[in-house]
Parts: structure tokens; sequence; C-alpha cells
């Protein structure tokens, strides 16, 4: 095991952690982007913060992995979402930007769930053929620090039915590890996994036009070109 720091709330760690790698790990055939967060406030970069932890941070690692993944395939790309995509609602003139209203935390984090199941199904389409094959997963409900950030008067109401409903860390991963291990899955790349099956997504998690558009702009407002896993300069 080998400990790297890597910051999914600065575009700068993250482009520091991958140099780094790359230049002491000549293999990559497994990434698992696991990191999630549901909290307010904005990033170092301008962007709100759990848009950007889980979902651009991500998408800039992907892609400046990308390369090596190619060349260490068969390789694959977990992406952990969340069935909270459900109540997602992405628009091009305002990604990455908190939402307006009293909900912003929640809306932005559901938000964000969207982006990774779409994130996972345009990555598919555009890696066909290269033996790299990517997959979202929704992990459960699991009880981890994930709502640390949760305001204080709501804690004494959602912890007990935290202990009481939620799946523990290990539990929680099972899918991810189905869908990293598991052989055969390679014709369902770019599909949603949950409770270690194939699930259909929320309508909106399927249109491809959105994906399309969701990509597009994440490589704009992550400063990557127009293809390929290069920074633009």
């Amino acid at each position: 095991v080998r400990f790297m720091q890597l910051d999914l709330a600065s575009l700068r760690s993250v482009r520091a952690f991958a140099s780094a790698f790359l230049r002491q790990e000549p293999h990559l055939h497994l990434l698992i982007n696991n990191a999630g967060v549901s909290a307010g406030g904005t990033t170092e970069d301008g962007f709100s913060l759990s848009f950007q932890v889980n979902h651009l941070g991500h998408f800039l690692l992907t892609q400046l992995l990308l390369e090596r993944l190619q060349s260490c395939a068969p390789s694959r790309v977990v992406i952990v979402a969340s069935r909270a995509h459900c109540a997602g609602r992405l628009r091009p003139d305002t990604l990455g930007r908190p939402p307006p209203g009293p909900l912003s935390t929640f809306q932005d984090y559901c938000d964000s769930k969207l982006a990774n199941v779409l994130h996972a199904r345009e990555l598919a389409t555009r890696l066909e053929g290269t033996q790299v094959t990517c997959y979202a997963v929704h992990p459960g409900f699991v009880n981890t620090e994930l709502f640390r950030h949760a305001p204080l008067w709501l804690k004494p109401l959602f912890l007990p039915l935290v202990w009481l409903f939620f799946r523990d860390a290990a539990e929680g991963a099972q899918t991810s590890l189905h869908c990293a291990t598991r052989e055969g899955l390679e014709r369902f790349s770019g599909r949603y996994f949950a409770d270690c099956r194939l699930q259909e997504p929320w309508p909106p998690a399927r249109d491809d036009r959105l994906a399309r558009m969701l990509w597009e702009a994440s490589e704009r407002l992550v400063g990557l070109g127009g293809s390929g896993g290069s920074p633009s300069p």
C-alpha cells in the first residue's frame, strides 16, 4: 500500500497527484473514484464543494490517468454514485455553482451524483473498443463520515436512523468490489449497479445528450482540451 496525498477540492492538487503517480507507477489496472462529501461552501477553484469533490475532481483525475489505464488494458474505472442521482438537475449554464434555495447543499450532492452516473455512461461511449470499461455504482446507504457536515440541529434526528438502518463501510464496498473484480462485466460498460446487480438509473441518467453536454462542460471547467487528458495551456 502506498499513501499519496490528493485533495479533490483542489484541481492543482489533482494535477500534482496525477503527475507524481505517473512518474512512480508504471501500471494502473483499476481506478475507483470513491471519495464523496455533502457540504456547503466553495473550493479554491470557485466551484461548489460537493460538485467539485464528487464529480469535477474525479473527472480530471480520470482523464489525466486515462492513457495509463489504456496502456495497461484490460482495465476498469468504477465511479461511486448514489441513488440520490434521481433528484439531480444539471444545467450547462450553472454547472459547478451552488444551487439556490434552502436545500442547496442537498441539491448540490444530488446533482453531483447524477453527474457521476452520466460520467460513466459517456466515458464508456468514448472508450468503446479500448478494453477500458467503466461502471457507476450505488453503494447503498452507508454509515461513513459523509454526513459529518450535517447541521447540528439535524444530527440528533438523523444519526439514530444511520446507526439502525445504514450499512457499515465493509457492506457498502461490496458493489464497488463487484464491479472492480467480477469477470464478464465488460459488456455492461457504462451501466449502473446496485446491490451487486445491474439496475436501470433514473431517466435523466440515461440521457446521452445530457451526458455529452456534461462531459464537454466538465472539460471546460477543469481546463482540459477538447480531447485526450492533457490540460489546456
